[in-house]
């Protein structure tokens, strides 16, 4: 499998974290009315192992998750829910907010 990448940034709202496979950074993809490019001033971070992204996700505000890698990993901790991602031209897409 390949590398993810994360990002956390700390905002006046809380921790934003974007989480992404590291082999779609400046992609672009759509769905219908959707489109998604992984900007890499957004998603570009350091190269994390899955236990990191999971910490990182458990303890953010909000995080952007793109990627089949990156939202099964969330998927299969319990983060995220099967049907709340979104399906991109081959690649998957979620966002995450606790409350």
């Amino acid at each position: 499998m390949g590398e993810l990448l994360l990002n956390e940034r700390e905002t006046p709202k809380g921790r934003l974290v974007s989480v992404c496979d590291a082999d779609i950074l400046g992609e672009h993809f759509e769905n219908g009315d959707v489109s998604l490019t992984v900007e890499p001033e957004f998603y570009d971070g350091d190269v994390a192992a899955e236990e990191a992204v999971v910490r990182s996700l458990a303890n953010c505000t909000v995080a952007n998750i793109v990627g089949t890698r990156a939202v099964s990993l969330a998927i299969e901790h319990g983060l995220i829910e099967e049907e709340n991602v979104l399906e991109l031209d081959g690649t998957r897409h979620a966002q995450l907010l606790w409350m």
